[in-house]
């Protein structure tokens, strides 16, 4: 255009022309930046509202995890984990956007924030990678996998999603346009406007609000569906009174009834006869029941009336209970029940009540392996070898008719115990100090007995530390010397935990489950 030939004239409007389509490209330019900038604005706006819902969310379900912990107690345990994790990397990602911005009069004046520098600097050097442009794709890869890990096999499309949100590409490469793999942290910020890596990265806290949103919405509706499930209902018997006379005619309706084992009530105002019965004397909760622990009284009809209370989002719901049951004078068969399971357990004296209506506890005989009685209706039953045991029971009514009913119960071994530290199992965090002067120990958690149980020993084992055996269920100087080797956020193990039952040291307990303690300090 600006030939050696061309006139004095010719050469200004050519440079003019230069100078103008420069200045074309520099406005389009300033249109971009603008746009960009626009765009990181909205998608604040969204995360600030996003991140409310998603709190919101999580105040609801600690509320129904504090009215029914069973039900929603794991669930409000995993979001809370999820929650924490994206706070924590939501948090590193907004402090790297302000050392991005922090330098700039005007944080909002997009159309000079066309340098590459502040990134290029920051996460590069040469061919490599800085310290913090590897933090940067370790931030990303870490968060995919632990809120995978806690989503697990249950919630796999939130699962997949959150991978495809947070990828670093195969290998930690993409290909640019040109076919060509290149590292996943150039072909995504090397070389691009201040403006544009600074939305890329909010974009990536709005992909974290709205992996929690996703994560809170699925547990839910997963609950949800699991209560609505008719697997959770069974029939139920609906009739005016419980015993009929011969040739009278039956009146009764078959009706649905939902079980759920995690549904308990937060209070039980009920009465038997008009008579006030109180928890633990007269009836438990079980698995989501109210089972009742009263006499049978005297022969006739019984009433039961009140209500069931509970707790739903704060709210006062009661459900009136009004049945009857009838008693008869001459049973005629023995009832065999056990005071506190449906299986007697190997090593432990369990407690029998064995008993014949009508018949009195010094004229009723019971005979099994391992059964003695106590005093009057109550036995103890220590189970020998074999998966089963059959108690015979016999009496002899006033009439002179001899009853006899036997019961089969399921032998069952004393389940795996759990390791504890401070009284916790599973993993857990502390300070090292508290660590070296804790107790090592077992114990049997939802088990129906209270077992003394000792330790004699166990392994310690500090990461890049050999393992130690100690003695006893305190850390020896041994193990206080490896744990004083230990860094902050190390993972201690405590396990083949050595264990035994202080009345009862010739049973053998199965083998104990390991403690994983992670420093705090």
């Amino acid at each position: 255009m600006a030939s050696g030939k061309a006139t004095p004239r010719q050469k200004m409007i050519n440079l003019m022309y230069l100078i103008f389509i420069a200045m074309l490209a520099l406005n389009m330019s300033k249109e971009v930046l603008s746009a960009f900038g626009l765009m990181n604005e909205k998608l604040e706006a969204s995360n600030v509202k996003t991140a409310a819902n998603n709190q919101a969310f999580l105040a609801s379900l600690e509320v129904k995890a504090s009215e029914n912990t069973e039900k929603f107690g794991p669930l409000y345990e995993k979001a809370s984990q999820i929650q924490k994790l994206s706070a924590e990397y939501y948090n590193y990602l907004g402090d790297l956007k302000n050392r991005m911005t922090e330098e700039l009069d005007d944080v909002k004046d997009y159309e000079v924030m066309d340098k590459a520098d502040f990134l290029d600097e920051e996460f590069f050097q040469g061919d490599n990678y800085t310290a913090e442009g590897k933090e940067f794709v370790d931030r990303i890869n870490g968060y995919r996998t632990k809120v995978s890990s806690i989503l697990g096999s249950d919630f796999k499309e939130v699962a997949s999603t959150l991978e495809n949100r947070f990828t670093t590409g195969e290998d930690g490469k993409a290909t640019n346009r040109d076919g060509k793999k290149i590292d996943w942290l150039d072909y995504h910020f090397k070389g691009f406007p201040l403006v544009a890596s600074l939305t890329k990265i909010t974009q990536l806290q709005a992909d974290i609000k709205a992996t929690e949103d996703e994560a809170l919405s699925a547990m839910l509706q997963g609950q949800l569906s699991s209560e609505v499930s008719m697997t959770n209902y069974t029939t139920l018997l609906e009739q005016e009174k419980s015993a009929f006379y011969s040739g009278e005619k039956f009146s009764g309706n078959i009706v649905l009834g939902r079980k759920d084992a995690t549904t308990r009530p937060n209070e039980v105002n009920i009465t038997l006869d008009g008579r006030k019965l109180t928890e633990g004397k007269d009836f438990s909760i079980e698995d989501g029941k109210v089972k009742l622990l009263v006499s049978a009284g005297a022969p006739g009809d019984h009433k039961i009336e009140g209500n069931l209370v509970f707790l739903q989002d704060g709210e006062r719901t009661e459900v009136p209970v009004k049945s009857t049951f009838a008693t008869i004078s001459k049973p005629n068969a023995a009832v065999i029940a056990a005071d506190k399971m449906n299986v007697v357990y190997r090593g432990v004296a369990n407690p029998m009540t064995i008993s014949i209506p009508g018949i009195p506890d010094n004229k009723v005989n019971a005979s099994a392996a391992g059964l003695r009685r106590v005093q009057g209706s109550k036995f103890v039953m220590n189970p020998g070898t074999g998966r089963t045991v059959t108690i015979n029971a016999t009496g002899v009514l006033p009439d002179g008719q001899r009853i006899s009913t036997p019961a089969t119960f399921r032998i069952k071994d004393i389940p795996r115990p759990s390791g504890a530290v401070r009284g916790e199992s599973g993993s857990l965090k502390m300070p090292r100090k508290n660590l070296e002067i804790s107790t090592v120990s077992a114990m049997l958690e939802d088990f129906d007995f209270e077992l003394n149980i000792g330790v004699s020993g166990f392994k310690f084992k500090v990461p890049g530390q050999p393992t130690v055996n100690v003695s006893g269920n305190k850390l020896d100087s041994r193990a206080k010397s490896a744990l004083k080797r230990a860094q902050r956020g190390d993972a201690v193990q405590i396990f083949d935990i050595k264990a035994y039952i202080s009345n009862n040291k010739t049973y053998k307990l199965k083998k104990v489950s390991p403690v994983v303690v992670e420093l705090t300090n």
